[in-house]
């Protein structure tokens, strides 16, 4: 029985492993020696998997005495165990190509991110997915593979033959050693041997790598990746962040520095409403290219505003666009600081608007304990308003939470209410500040534009649940409505509005790095007509709020690593990355820092968006490394509190 299972499971995955060859055929390599080493290499590391999955029955195998073998209870004991793990992993097949259709890769941290967060997930599959006829179509396979043990005569096989004691030392003994073989010499990393990226993907096998994903969602940088000297380091970046505006106040390890305003013009106290949108790829606008017409407010928004054409996110997750718009830091290693412990009292952009009067509020339309957003935002000084479920935030969080109730709600899906009621309730909330007199840091994290991509029927000329397109289309038009309605608010002359995404809606690419699913479009909106341009300097998330700082003339404290993109000293460069691979970018080269302490240097062809080798420049692989080591040494000492 153990040896057809196994057999089963291998087969199968190879299948699985075809499909996704199938379904990536222009993307793959199908040279004879890179796809022969795909299967192969997801064949080592299916056995692996399917060791430690078969390990307990092998156990079991081995201390069962022969004289019940074939027993009721062994019987009902091996029939309900066979059953169930046969439901689980035709599940997990299932799984893991709907994790494909929507990430391009295998199981990862998302995953991870996924099993934690479960009330969000299980709504969402129930509202994306026909539940009903997957459960039925994965007990139908379940039952067809059992027939086929049956009918091979596994079971008799397994409820007739006893087997001896020096028979059943050998199958443990193999178990044993396969099962530390993999604990021990094989990581995840090592099914990434092909430059291809779908083929290096294609090789793992998705439950091994969500074991591995489980395991290393946290990474010490001076173990994981290429280190300098840290005194060496701060004096790169020191001498990167100087300007002829900024003193530093200290000459430790730190970029602590004062930014004084130079144009000994009044600083402005204009309110501002920041809306972080969800998957807003800057290849979904017009003026980028596309033709669907699906964002035709945004398209109109960028001719009359300071519109940044060339700004890139620093990840892929949600959770990496709050980190580098609040801290204005690189993605540092692993998890993204808003879900790592010790994450409160840093130094984030709220300081700054708290120095000067602000009120900071934080908008979900969501439970905000999903990604520990409500711990992080409470914790670093803002007011939250959110659709929560009764979670409570830590005794060590002293702010305030306030629920949006069910009579502010018009629409609700998975992952929260539709941006439209989450704008109504900033405006509510706007008005009751302006009201008392406070200036308002609004921020409003979206999230109608995620799958299963429903909103409001008759809002717009897509139907609700058909697709991205839709969801886009519907993200425009609720941002305009929600400027319609602010122009009629007696704050609105005296309030900015800045439009981001926190990143792509696709990530994923053949090379290691798909750095055109990192180009996300950004607006700063309502400052006076004359200030209005498109900003074409490479630049990151990190720059918009100090350029924004810079354009209300203020002088401030800062522990930030962007920079002001309208001073003559800035140098155009961009920070990407997933949670292991660390990239700096400048115009078309493009660095990249990968754990095991390996580091590639690429020119990227933006015309077909690829990376072709380049020798490696020493210079730039130390301001590479720099960038990310103090980075990850500032949060990790404690000083960016």
């Amino acid at each position: 029985m153990l040896l057809t299972f196994v057999i089963w499971f291998l087969a199968i995955s190879q299948i699985v492993r075809i499909i996704f060859f199938v379904w990536q055929y222009d993307e793959v390599s199908f040279n004879i020696f890179t796809a022969l080493g795909t299967l192969l290499t997801g064949l080592f590391f299916d056995i692996g998997t399917i060791s430690f999955i078969v390990f307990p029955a092998i156990i079991y195998y081995f201390i069962f005495p022969n004289k019940f073998i074939g027993s009721w209870v062994d019987k009902i004991f091996i029939w309900f165990f066979t059953t169930l793990v046969t439901f689980i992993l035709v599940f997990t097949f299932f799984a893991e190509i709907t994790f494909w259709d929507e990430f391009k890769t295998r199981f990862n941290f998302i995953a991870v991110d996924y099993l934690i967060y479960t009330h969000e997930v299980v709504k969402n599959i129930q509202e994306s997915y026909p539940i009903p006829v997957l459960i039925i179509g994965v007990s139908v396979i379940v039952f067809l593979v059992l027939f086929l043990f049956y009918k091979r005569n596994a079971f008799k096989n397994t409820f007739s033959q006893t087997a001896t004691l020096k028979e059943k030392s050998i199958v443990l003994v193999i178990g044993l050693v396969s099962c530390l073989f993999f604990t021990t010499f094989i990581t995840n990393n090592h099914a990434e041997w092909s430059s291809n990226r779908y083929n290096a993907e294609i090789s793992k096998s998705g439950i091994y790598s969500f074991f591995s994903a489980f395991r290393n969602n946290q990474m010490v940088y001076n173990e994981f990746y290429t280190s300098v000297n840290d005194k060496e380091a701060f004096n790169i970046i020191r001498n990167k962040l100087t300007d002829n505006n900024s003193k530093f106040q200290s000459n430790k390890l730190s970029i602590h520095r004062t930014i004084s305003d130079t144009t000994n013009a009044t600083p402005s106290k204009k309110n501002v409403v920041f809306i972080l949108v969800e998957s807003l790829s800057a290849s979904f606008m017009k003026e980028f290219g596309n033709q669907q017409n699906i964002t035709p407010f945004l398209d109109s928004l960028a001719q009359k505003s300071v519109f940044f054409d060339n700004l890139y996110a620093t990840g892929t997750r949600t959770v990496r666009g709050m980190e580098a718009m609040t801290l204005c830091i690189p993605p540092t290693p692993g998890q993204s600081i808003v879900k790592r412990p010790e994450n409160q009292n840093l130094f984030t952009v709220s300081n700054v608007f708290k120095s000067k009067g602000y009120n900071s509020n934080f908008f979900y339309g969501g439970d905000g304990y999903f990604d520990n957003m409500n711990a992080y935002f409470g914790g670093n000084g803002f007011t939250i308003y959110d659709r929560g479920r009764g979670s409570v935030l830590s005794d060590k969080i002293k702010t305030t939470r306030n629920n949006i109730n069910d009579n502010e709600v018009t629409f609700e899906n998975a992952w929260g209410i539709c941006d439209e009621d989450i704008y109504s309730k900033m405006l509510n909330v706007a008005d009751e500040h302006h009201k008392n007199n406070k200036p308002f840091f609004n921020f409003v994290m979206t999230t109608s534009n995620h799958r299963p991509f429903t909103y409001p029927d008759n809002a717009i000329d897509i139907p609700s649940g058909s697709g991205r397109e839709g969801a886009v289309k519907y993200t425009d038009y609720a941002i305009k409505k929600m400027f319609q309605k602010a122009k009629n608010k007696p704050w609105f002359k005296n309030t900015v509005f800045i439009i981001i995404a926190d990143h792509c809606a696709s990530s994923a690419g053949k090379d290691e790095i798909d750095v055109a699913n990192y180009h996300i479009p950004a607006f700063i909106v309502n400052f006076p007509q004359e200030m209005n341009q498109k900003v074409s300097k490479q630049c990151s998330q990190i720059d918009v709020f100090p350029t924004f700082f810079s354009m209300m003339n203020w002088s401030y404290e800062s522990n930030f690593f962007g920079k002001n993109v309208f001073n003559q000293n800035f140098e155009e460069r961009a920070f990407v990355g997933t949670y292991r691979k660390l990239v700096l970018m400048k115009k078309e080269k493009v660095m990249i820092l990968s754990d095991q302490k390996r580091q590639s240097f690429y020119y990227w062809n933006k015309t077909d968006n690829s990376l072709k080798p380049l020798p490696m420049d020493k210079s730039f692989l130390n301001e590479t490394i720099s960038w990310y080591q103090t980075a990850d040494y500032l949060f990790t000492n404690k000083l960016l509190k």
